[in-house]
């Protein structure tokens, strides 16, 4: 129970987090308007993005778009919850990923809720001849979970795996 409670803590501060920057965006910059942080690699931006993550399906129609797009997102967090709740004690890098990509995932839902889009703010490019999509902190945080998910099965869980095949050689 303690540890659904710190998980539930990490969503939460992702959520908090990812409001409160998106909040201070909406407030100090109007839409479109852009701050430079690091000449040629780094912006602040005030953009909405209609469509999901990098803003794919911008461009989709605006019928239904918005309602099956939270419906998406609503079955992805259940599913999320679910799999947290079929986590052992041991599995605690899963565990606080699952947490970081369930608070960014609500977050951006929040934002579906409340605007009928996104609110993005980050922008990475390389001078002007590269652009990485828009993103926010919610984005950041789906991102850094999936990336420690992949790298606790494709890296981590091998060392036991591999641990136990030469101990059996021996």
């Amino acid at each position: 129970m303690k540890s659904f409670f710190i998980l539930a803590l990490i969503a939460a501060a992702v959520i908090a987090l990812d409001q409160f920057t998106k909040y201070l965006i909406c407030a100090n910059l109007g839409l479109y308007g852009r701050i430079e942080v690091l000449p040629g690699f780094l912006d602040i931006i005030h953009i909405r993005n209609s469509g999901v993550a990098f803003g794919f399906l911008k461009g989709f129609g605006t019928q239904y778009k918005t309602l099956s797009l939270i419906g998406v997102a609503a079955v992805a967090v259940f599913l999320l919850g679910f799999l947290i709740s079929q986590l052992r004690r041991d599995q605690k890098l899963q565990a606080f990923s699952l947490a970081l990509i369930l608070g960014g995932a609500i977050g951006n839902i929040i934002d579906r809720f409340r605007l009928g889009e996104v609110v993005d703010f980050v922008d990475a490019h390389w001078q002007d001849m590269y652009h990485w999509p828009a993103f926010n902190v919610a984005d950041m945080a789906i991102s850094i979970g999936i990336v420690l998910l992949l790298a606790d099965e494709l890296l981590l869980r091998k060392k036991p795996a591999l641990q136990k095949k030469a101990d059996h050689k021996r």
